[in-house]
Parts: structure tokens; sequence; C-alpha cells
């Protein structure tokens, strides 16, 4: 079990939380994301699976005021080896500079090759 945490402070620029290491697949029982920032930001969230590299949603456009935040718990995301959650904030207003702070908690299982 780990924690993994960022800090995304560039407009449109994703930055990736967590990618799922090879020879594994891992359980993501918790995504929290905050906007730590003086300005309202849009938060995008994508997993990207590797097994047909493309990207899907799993938040499009979210506004996210000062101080709020959104919580995903309760259930889990199963990853496999390569896939990874990414974090962009965007349309930051007043101009200002984003602070999003994302954290997660996955558990990682090992899958051996030929086992």
């Amino acid at each position: 079990t780990k924690s993994e945490i960022i800090a995304c402070t560039t407009d449109d620029q994703a930055e990736t939380l967590y990618t799922c290491p090879a020879n594994s697949k891992a359980h993501m029982n918790l995504l929290f994301i905050t906007n730590a920032s003086a300005n309202d930001s849009d938060i995008e969230v994508k997993w990207y699976r590797a097994a047909d590299t493309t990207s899907y949603f799993i938040l499009g456009s979210k506004n996210l005021g000062t101080g709020e935040f959104i919580k995903f718990d309760g259930s889990f995301i199963v990853l496999e080896a390569g896939d990874s959650i990414t974090i962009e904030p965007s349309n930051t207003s007043g101009g200002g500079t984003p602070i999003i702070d994302a954290f997660c908690t996955v558990e990682e299982f090992f899958n051996p090759v030929g086992g």
C-alpha cells in the first residue's frame, strides 16, 4: 500500500499523479483533489489505459472554488501495468497561479512474469 501526492501549478499542463508499475496491478481506493489557490479553477482527471493507448475522463472540467475538494472513495479503480492517472487545471479565474493538490492511495499487487 502506498500514497502519492502532487501539486499542479500550471494551467493546461497535465501532471501524472500515479502510474501502475510493470508486472503489477493496482487498486486505487482513494483519489482526493483540492483547490488550494486563491482563484477558481477547472479540473480534469484522466485515466490513461495502456492496453488501448487511450485516455478517458474520470472528471471533465469540474470547477472548484478556493478550498473546495473532490474525493473519490468507497470503491476502487483497478489499474493495469502502464495505466496512469493525470490531473490538469485550467481556466484559473483572475489569471493567478493554480495550486491544485491531489493525492491517492493505492494497493499494488505484483504479477510475476510467467506466473
